[in-house]
């Protein structure tokens, strides 16, 4: 069964909306714990328009559960990462403009690159993941950086217009699932699932980490922290037992 790992970065665009101290995404992160979250993802951008540096020093100090840093590969935010030390850094790509991650990061002909600030992270002691779009040959090109982790850029299925396309996206996610173990990566997934589209994901047995969070927050705002992560956590377990 995988585990989850619930993105509180809404709460902080929340907060940072007004300018306020609350709503507090460390609040919201131990919420999410008591609720059965398995880790906690934030994404500190470049421009700080969510989650600041001080909530990533706090939730390494009092969470009980792993951290996952979403992160663009830039110098500054590696010093950040090198300074908490979290479980695992997600590497994405970041555009100021965008209001989410559009894509996965591209790899392809950009190993030299992105190497020797990957490395800066895995000599750390640091789980590296890569966002990856469902390509072949940019989950090869992840490989050769020696990172442990892929995770699956999930939006194309979650997206999916109709039945027949949601198909055609999920075989396309097992495709590239397959893909990656078959060359000894772990695999994650992420991106865009929410309550009724996460099930087929989760049923498979190749995922290890499944990360998401508008859905989860978006819930919570009617019921409850704990409440979301339980159901979404329950939704999980079904999935795993095949009970759907």
């Amino acid at each position: 069964m995988p585990k989850l790992s619930v993105n509180i970065d809404h709460i902080a665009t929340l907060r940072q909306s007004r300018g306020t101290p609350y709503p507090d995404p460390v609040d919201a992160a131990v919420l999410a714990q008591l609720g059965g979250a398995d880790g906690i993802t934030v994404h500190p951008r470049e421009d700080r328009r969510h989650i600041q540096d001080r909530d990533v020093l706090l939730l390494k100090q009092i969470l009980q559960v792993p951290l996952t840093l979403e992160m663009a590969l830039t110098d500054e935010m590696v010093e950040l990462a090198l300074a908490v030390k979290p479980f695992a850094c997600t590497l994405v790509p970041e555009l100021r403009e965008e209001r989410t991650t559009e894509s996965g990061l591209r790899v392809l002909g950009r190993e030299s690159i992105l190497q020797a600030n990957v490395k800066r992270l895995l000599d750390a002691g640091i789980f590296v993941s890569i966002f990856i779009d469902t390509d072949v040959d940019e989950i090869s090109a992840a490989h050769s950086l020696e990172v442990q982790y892929v995770e699956l850029h999930t939006g194309p299925y979650s997206l999916a217009a109709t039945p027949d396309e949601e198909d055609e996206q999920f075989k396309i996610v097992v495709r590239s699932a397959e893909h990656a173990k078959e060359l000894g990566l772990r695999v994650n997934a992420g991106h865009g699932l929410h309550y009724h589209n996460t099930v087929r994901i989760a049923a498979l047995p190749l995922v290890d980490w499944l990360h998401t969070g508008h859905s989860i927050i978006s819930h919570a705002t009617l019921v409850g922290m704990e409440r979301a992560v339980r159901e979404m956590q329950e939704l999980i377990r079904r999935a795993a037992r095949q009970e759907f």
